[in-house]
């Protein structure tokens, strides 16, 4: 397997649990240029809120969409437009993605949003 279809591997696991509980999730995508957040509803269906660093208002306060700060900024405002939509609690879904750098940075600012995960 390549490293793609072993993260994804990881990610069917993740996401067929969350699935069984039918909770709101926060999920992240991370690429080398970006990182995506979106809120999903429990069906899986419909996205609630996202937020990402090619969105305008991020990228003129981060200097590059690929590193800690901009992270940062994504789940501070991924936190904001959850609040906004009614909702305080999520499920985690890193998309097989390690827990470290920029995919922590937004999971903890997502936190310190008030999003409870």
């Amino acid at each position: 397997m390549d490293k793609k279809q072993t993260r994804l591997r990881r990610a069917r696991k993740t996401r067929a649990k969350i699935a069984e509980l039918k909770v709101v999730r926060l999920c992240v995508h991370r690429s080398n240029c970006h990182i995506y957040a979106q809120i999903i509803d429990g069906e899986g269906a419909k996205v609630l809120a996202a937020a990402s660093t090619v969105e305008e208002d991020v990228r003129k306060r981060a200097s590059s969409g690929s590193n800690v700060k901009a992270a940062t900024l994504v789940g501070k405002l991924i936190a904001e437009r959850a609040k906004a939509a009614g909702i305080e609690s999520v499920a985690f879904d890193r998309s097989g993605f390690m827990y470290h750098g920029r995919v922590k940075a937004l999971a903890e600012a997502a936190r310190e949003g008030g999003l409870k995960f």
